[in-house]
């Protein structure tokens, strides 16, 4: 049985099939997550960005007029939203560059890989939590295209038309993006240059002792994926086989968005039906 194309899921929805509108609400809700995760940080932020970005492209479907893929319609709206922002992220708030963020990584590195309990668990969760800090070193136009581009992998005209530049305009931010992303992790990350400082494993003992990753509960390491997603596993080969800049930060596994998060979205919509 082939499958449902967006135009007629949409059609489905606008028409009142509730079952059509939850459809809609699991194609968009993972993505879009990911999305607002990789731009403000922290689950939490990321969670309340979803939300409010998914009640926006539901509350707009009747505007959809199939100019681009559903999903790459709703980046356009999620990316507006996400650029506007305040600030969320402490690099953010505090103006940290990638000159500052190198400097607080070679503070306190150990001399010895962490031997602990699940030291690979919380090594993990130290790579995930940098990478998502790293990101936060670049202004906001930047980040989304790094994202949009090297994470997410969009073609050059999809991304700009999210961004709503020229493909040119988009292709320079992404270039700006991607050297300023490739100094720092070739100076400074062990999973992209053998000579740099930084280690994942002996950046743990400085983390757990400031609080940044808890090891009862990983933040990342053991966040829920979608479904038929990628693992952390998964991702992490697939890093390690490419081992660049770009593959180090795509490592992320394919988290999935907390479903009472739907469920609230859900009840909004009950009461605010959807017209055409």
């Amino acid at each position: 049985m082939p499958l449902e194309t967006d135009a007629a899921l949409v059609a489905r929805a606008l028409a009142g099939d509730r079952r059509a509108l939850e459809d809609v609400v699991l194609v968009l809700r993972d993505p879009l997550y990911r999305l607002a995760l990789r731009m403000v940080n922290q689950p939490a932020d990321a969670e309340d960005a979803t939300q409010e970005i998914l009640l926006k492209a539901l509350g707009a479907l009747g505007t959809w007029r199939a100019e681009a893929r559903l999903l790459t319609w709703a980046y356009r709206i999620g990316v507006n939203h996400l650029l506007n922002l305040r600030r969320t992220s402490p690099q953010e708030s505090a103006g940290l560059g990638f000159d500052g963020f190198r400097e607080g990584l070679a503070d306190g590195l150990a001399a010895a890989d962490h031997t602990g309990p699940e030291a690979e668990l919380l090594a993990t969760e130290v790579r995930l939590t940098c990478s998502q800090a790293l990101l936060q070193c670049l202004v906001r136009e930047e980040r989304v295209a790094f994202v949009l581009g090297d994470v997410f992998e969009l073609s050059s005209a999809d991304a700009a038309w999210v961004l709503d530049v020229t493909p040119a305009a988009y292709r320079k931010r992404l270039q700006r993006a991607r050297g300023r992303i490739r100094a720092f992790m070739e100076s400074t990350c062990g999973l992209v240059n053998a000579e740099a400082f930084c280690r994942c494993s002996r950046r743990v003992d400085r983390a757990l002792a400031r609080g940044r990753i808890d090891p009862r509960r990983p933040a990342l390491a053991r966040h829920p994926v979608t479904p038929g997603g990628r693992s952390v596993r998964e991702a992490e080969e697939q890093m390690v086989r490419l081992h660049t800049a770009a593959a180090v930060l795509r490592a992320h596994p394919d988290y999935a968005a907390p479903g009472a998060r739907a469920a609230a979205v859900r009840k909004v919509l009950e009461r605010s039906p959807l017209t055409n």
